[in-house]
């Protein structure tokens, strides 16, 4: 089963929309940004907590390239 599929699947079995193509390449950035600047684990939680927002994938991501400015 592919990426796109999996999530499809995961987020109807959630309740909840799949992110859009944007939303999906801002969350990876998020992901990338929280596993470079800190140790690889960080990426998956740093999503757990941006889900709990309600704040958008973009606001998020910038807000995780701000704790560790380079």
């Amino acid at each position: 089963m592919g990426r796109e599929e999996w999530l499809r699947s995961f987020c109807e079995r959630i309740g909840v929309d799949p992110p859009t193509p944007a939303e999906e390449e801002q969350l990876l950035e998020l992901a990338a940004v929280a596993a470079h600047s800190s140790e690889r684990p960080a990426a998956p939680l740093a999503c757990w907590a941006a889900g709990k927002t309600g704040r958008s994938p973009d606001e998020l991501r910038d807000i995780a390239r701000a704790v560790n400015p380079t």
